[in-house]
This record gives C-alpha cells, sequence and structure tokens, in this order.
C-alpha cells in the first residue's frame, strides 16, 4: 500500500471547499439555513485521531525496536487494517478541512457577519479535521516498514563480482 501523496489531499481540501462553500450558498439561496457544524463534531474528531495514533503506537514499536529491545511480531492483518484507517481519517481530514474552510469562507464573506459563535463553531470543527488529518498522516508513517538490510546485500555481491 502506497502512502497518502499530497496532490490527492491537496484534491480532497480543494474539493471539500469548493462543495461546503457552494452547499452553503445552495441553502442561503433557498432560504433555509446554512449549515452550522455541531459542537461534537471537532471533540469527535480528535477522539478519532487520538484512538487512530493510539492504534498506531504498537505497530511502530513492534517494527522499529530501539535501547536493545528485540522486535516483536505483530499480526499482518491487525496492521493492515490499522494503517487503512490512518489513510481512511487521512483522506478524511482533508475533505472535511476543505469543507470546513468552504463554510468559514462564506460565513466571512457575507455583507452582515455572522455571531462569532458561528464563526467560533466553524472554525473549531475546521481545525478538528486538520488534527485529524494530521493524525492520520502520522499513523501513517508509523505504520511503514523500515528498509530491509537484505536489500543491501545483492548490490554488494554484485558489487564483488563485477
Amino acid at each position: 500500500m502506497r502512502r497518502t501523496r499530497i496532490t490527492t489531499i491537496l484534491a480532497l481540501a480543494v474539493g471539500g471547499a469548493v462543495v461546503g462553500f457552494l452547499l452553503q450558498l445552495a441553502f442561503a439561496g433557498a432560504g433555509l439555513a446554512v449549515f452550522i457544524p455541531p459542537v461534537t463534531l471537532p471533540i469527535t474528531l480528535i477522539a478519532i485521531a487520538v484512538i487512530v495514533v493510539a492504534f498506531a503506537v504498537p505497530i511502530r514499536r513492534a517494527t522499529h525496536p530501539t535501547h536493545g529491545r528485540t522486535a516483536r511480531r505483530i499480526d499482518p492483518f491487525r496492521a493492515m487494517r490499522i494503517v487503512v484507517l490512518a489513510k481512511a481519517c487521512s483522506l478524511a481530514g482533508a475533505l472535511l478541512t476543505g469543507a470546513g474552510v468552504g463554510i468559514l469562507v462564506y460565513l466571512l464573506s457575507r455583507a452582515v457577519i455572522p455571531a462569532a459563535g458561528t464563526i467560533g463553531l466553524a472554525a473549531t470543527a475546521t481545525a478538528g479535521a486538520a488534527i485529524l488529518l494530521a493524525a492520520g498522516l502520522v499513523a501513517e508513517f508509523m505504520c511503514t516498514l523500515p528498509p530491509d538490510d537484505d536489500e543491501d546485500k545483492p548490490e554488494s555481491a554484485h558489487a564483488q563480482s563485477s
């Protein structure tokens, strides 16, 4: 599995911002209430971010022994599930961060600026999504395997035989 690319993250963030802004514009144009993220959204996103990193820590410890500890065996299916969860968190975090930015741009671009609480809720939801994005990328990094020592041996054997 490949690590998440910056272009994918940027594309999702820009797409989320466009969709978030246009949905707010459509709601307001139809006379409906604009979407304001609830208080529980950033709390939930941060909780998910903490959980995903906590799941990745044992994988990191098992694959990168330090201070004389030997590497212990990990279940490859568990490791794969955790890295897929980390990738999903980074992608969802990018999309939600973009949507939060789109909502903030809409709220701040109006002739009458809404209440500070409304802008605060949108800003904290955006920050929570950015934390989820960062935690997903960190957890994905923690689940990468170190390079094998065997990869260097064939090159040195080939160099000696020449």
